[in-house]
């Protein structure tokens, strides 16, 4: 098991640290907690990259996850934004997000409904950049799926970041409410806050890029359990470590 999840760092590594800005590892400890979780994957790898420009910026993720025996499905998002205002403050969003899951382990579809985003964000950060926040509000566009038609939507979404204790730990994470008219409520929850311990910033550790935390995902009806029910909240901690290039 531990070999596996060696090989599937190394090789989010060789692929992905081109563009990279940050690889993480997650042991998800879901699967232990609940067992109406207990078909839930093992181990995400996430590979983030934001990059500025003077136009605006672009940001991507993609998650794999992981059972012992291999790969059990990926996500992959990316937007968009250019500048409105001269203060980088006000821009227009654009994002695709979408994926697939494993039906050999999970009674859910094999592929998630994807979708198409478009609206507005307002962004800030202060002087030194050790604070940001981001705002958007969106309309959310799905198409068809594998069981369902497609439907218009729509998304609030916060993303933020502080570096505390002279950079030595930070506080990042995002925030999303979107609209699905099959869930109870018809309002979907997620939200994934990260607390990291930045080692580079001990005496003599400057070149070692890693970090060692958690994530922990909060939800509500988003979470599918090993009976293909999505309607409650969970908590669901995770073990991390990352490497920032």
């Amino acid at each position: 098991m531990i070999k596996r999840l060696f090989l599937c760092l190394l090789l989010s590594l060789f692929l992905l640290s081109v563009t990279a800005q940050n690889v993480q590892l997650h042991y998800d400890l879901g699967h232990s907690i609940n067992g109406n979780l207990s078909d839930r994957p093992n181990v995400t790898t996430t590979v983030e990259m934001f990059k500025p420009d003077r136009f605006g910026s672009t940001f991507m993720f993609t998650d794999i996850d992981f059972y012992g025996d291999g790969a059990a499905g990926a996500y992959w998002e990316i937007a968009r934004e250019l500048n409105l205002s001269r203060n980088r403050q006000w821009a227009f969003h654009l994002e695709y997000n979408g994926g697939m899951t494993s039906v050999e382990h999970t009674s859910i579809a094999s592929r998630f409904q994807h979708a198409l985003l478009a609206g507005g964000a307002w962004n800030w950060h202060s002087d030194d950049f050790s604070r940001t926040l981001s705002l958007q509000a969106m309309y959310k566009q799905y198409f068809k799926g594998q069981h369902r038609n497609a439907f218009s939507s729509f998304q609030t979404t916060a993303v933020w970041g502080v570096n505390f204790l002279r950079g030595f730990c930070s506080f990042s994470g995002f925030a999303d409410l979107w609209y699905d008219p099959d869930v109870s409520g018809k309002l979907i929850f997620l939200s994934e806050p990260q607390l990291w311990f930045n080692l580079s910033e001990l005496k003599g550790m400057k070149d070692i890029r890693l970090s060692v935390g958690t994530e922990v995902e909060l939800s509500n009806c988003f979470v599918y359990d090993k009976f293909g029910r999505n309607n409650r909240f969970y908590a669901i901690p995770t073990i991390a470590a990352k490497w920032t290039f």
